[in-house]
């Protein structure tokens, strides 16, 4: 079979490049191929080779983007990107940046899909992370989602991360992750994600705009991944402005996140500005500091490690005032 497809791969990679051969005769071979029931791995890679050139010779093709489509459904649209067991090898030119273009500019929501599922399956080989994070943050504007595409994006996002977004405006990346409503059954790249809004959520634009779930969605990260947390700079203004401007539900999650990411044993951060927003939380939120500690007993759970003397201290403190406060 893949030497059947091998040996017809180069005559329908002929027939594209020459101008003699009328596009309908390669359009019925790949609509062929579209209904194979068992498709090899090599037959993606062929796929993909096609669309190289389809975009080379789409000058002289009368019928350029549907054979493009069609070219990336053969190749791509049965594909669980997922699933990583076996991964084909694709050959990434020139032309293929072309393809990009056309795809996306064309609002077909499976064929973008389409084009999702080939960068991420072959992702480390060629596409440059921050032309796919500047085509990621737009598409929401484009196209309606999909499942399959909502799920493509949220791994394209993933895998791109947050320093392939930093030549993105926050704003617009904000957008689309309201947009997505991202779960954490979506997330594949967890510590990844972990990464991207730690680092949002510090940014004068996250701390306004990025919807609370996300702010809720970072502490269940936290208790899975700290690890991957550890390179991302703590920025003490988070704080406080969450204080200042009274954003009780995002201080509480905020706090549990600094606990279980950057305790004050670890990273020296000072433990008077702790115990002061601690003690405005509970004013306004006596049960925050019931959820703060199911949040600790579950990380201290999950890693088998003590939870912080700082918590236990700060809240212990904190309550004590809270108590006093009360009339």
């Amino acid at each position: 079979m893949e030497r059947i497809l091998h040996q017809l791969s180069k005559v329908v990679r002929s027939a594209i490049l020459s101008v003699e051969v009328h596009p309908e005769l390669i359009s019925h071979v790949l609509h062929d191929l579209v209904d194979l029931e068992t498709r090899p791995m090599c037959l993606t890679e062929i796929a993909y080779d096609w669309c190289s050139a389809i975009c080379e010779s789409r000058q002289s093709l009368s019928d350029q983007e549907f054979l493009l489509f069609t070219s990336l459904e053969v190749g791509f649209r049965h594909l669980d990107p997922q699933n990583r067991d076996t991964v084909p090898t694709l050959t990434h030119t020139e032309h293929h940046l072309e393809m990009i273009d056309i795809v996306l500019k064309s609002q077909n929501s499976d064929a973008i899909a389409d084009l999702l599922c080939s960068w991420i399956i072959g992702y480390s080989l060629h596409i440059p992370r921050n032309t796919c994070a500047e085509r990621l943050v737009c598409l929401h504007n484009l196209v309606p989602f999909s499942s399959r595409l909502r799920q493509l994006v949220i791994l394209s996002v993933g895998l791109v991360g947050y320093e392939g977004f930093e030549g993105v405006e926050v704003e617009r990346l904000i957008e689309l992750l309201n947009h997505l409503h991202v779960t954490l059954e979506d997330m594949i790249f967890r510590a990844k994600w972990a990464t991207i809004l730690a680092n949002i959520l510090q940014t004068s634009k996250g701390l306004q705009l990025l919807s609370h779930w996300y702010w809720e969605l970072l502490v269940e990260l936290s208790i899975s991944q700290p690890r991957s947390l550890w390179g991302v700079t703590y920025n003490p203004q988070t704080m406080i402005f969450l204080t200042e401007a009274q954003e009780w539900s995002k201080l509480e999650c905020w706090m549990g996140t600094v606990w279980m990411i950057w305790p004050p044993e670890a990273y020296g951060i000072t433990e008077e500005d702790l115990s002061y927003s601690m003690l405005l939380l509970l004013r306004q939120r006596p049960g925050a500091l019931q959820k703060l500690e199911q949040w600790m007993e579950r990380r201290s759970q999950e890693k088998s490690e003590n939870i912080p003397e700082s918590f236990q201290r700060i809240c212990k403190q904190a309550q004590e005032a809270a108590r006093q406060d009360t009339p």
